[in-house]
């Protein structure tokens, strides 16, 4: 089995225009798919609370700093999660045990393997099978990486994570637009919405009448301090790359040149020769994100910085509430 393949978010996504209302009748039979698919599901519930970060868009909205706060905030509260993803981007489909000392990228994917260094975690195409493999193996509270259009397990919470900046995009269905399927049911069946980052298009206001907003934004790591005033030649291969470069200048670092490659992006090593080369000529100093950190080896990542971020609450409390119930699972 090859890997999944990668994509670049398309700018008219987040536009109106000819394109989107071209791709109309292909977005209403993506949205027909969906929806027959959906009725047609009947959801498990496994023995442990479960947990799902996921959201309403294509491309990258904060899932995984998401994950990795919430393990920060249930271990705190003494609840001990695993992790179970999709492993997208890896060519195994599991259910599989993530070990980042043995398993690679192109193995399980590039977020298994970070989220495996917080916590255990496991990859499965089918989320039910996974579910009950990471229970065999000693889970006692699992979180979704992704998945809250999946439908083969209950979930306890649901959490839908939003870019503030992002949003919605245009509002469309994939392919004409970046939803995976329409807000309104996807806000239906969510217990709160986090909303990452500055607020752009009042959205806060718009759904917390629906649902709790829980607000946050990404912090930059500890190394950002040495990279305020440095000189650097940065590129990413996320959802959207431009997040990293934003984050770059907010901490006062010097971006001499900025490369935006597809999310998940497999780098050669020529690619990394021409980004080494530039880099040389510019006289900056290579820096890309955790993620595509992981997609490289040690040979290719030699000398490459990297600037962490993590998810920070704005109001831990708010967040201890929508958590408060998953104590009482069964």
């Amino acid at each position: 089995m090859t890997g999944a393949k990668v994509m670049r978010t398309p700018d008219f996504w987040s536009q109106g225009g000819l394109l989107p209302t071209l791709l109309g009748p292909a977005a209403s039979l993506y949205g027909l798919c969906a929806r027959s698919q959906a009725a047609k599901a009947v959801p498990q519930r496994v023995t442990v609370p479960v947990i799902c970060a996921g959201n309403l868009v294509a491309g990258g909205a904060g899932k995984t700093p998401l994950v990795l706060a919430l393990l920060d905030a249930l271990a705190a509260k003494g609840m001990k999660a695993q992790v179970l993803s999709r492993g997208y981007g890896g060519r195994e489909s599991g259910p599989l045990r993530v070990d980042p000392t043995r398993h690679g990228a192109t193995e399980v994917g590039d977020e298994p393997l970070l989220l495996a260094r917080k916590a255990t975690t496991w990859i499965a195409r089918d989320r039910l099978a996974g579910a009950r493999a990471a229970i065999d193996g000693g889970a006692e509270m699992l979180i979704l990486d992704d998945g809250f259009q999946n439908r083969s397990l209950v979930k306890d919470l649901s959490l839908l994570v939003v870019d503030g900046a992002y949003g919605f995009g245009n509002g469309r269905l994939h392919p004409a637009g970046p939803l995976r399927e329409p807000v309104a049911s996807g806000i239906a069946r969510a217990q709160a919405l986090v909303l990452l980052g500055e607020d752009r298009h009042g959205l806060a206001q718009g759904l917390a009448a629906h649902l709790p907003v829980l607000r946050a934004h990404l912090a930059a790591g500890p190394e950002a301090g040495r990279l305020r005033g440095r000189r650097v030649l940065a590129f990413a291969g996320i959802g959207r790359p431009q997040k990293f470069f934003d984050s770059l200048t907010a901490i006062g670092a010097e971006i001499a040149g900025q490369r935006a490659f597809a999310d998940h992006h497999p780098y050669r090593p020529d690619e990394i020769a021409a980004l080494r080369s530039e880099a040389a000529r510019l006289g900056a100093t290579l820096i890309t994100t955790e993620k595509d950190r992981v997609r490289l080896d040690a040979t290719a990542a030699a000398g490459i910085e990297v600037l962490r971020v993590s998810l920070a609450w704005e109001e831990p409390a708010a967040l201890d509430t929508v958590l408060s119930g998953l104590a009482n699972h069964g």
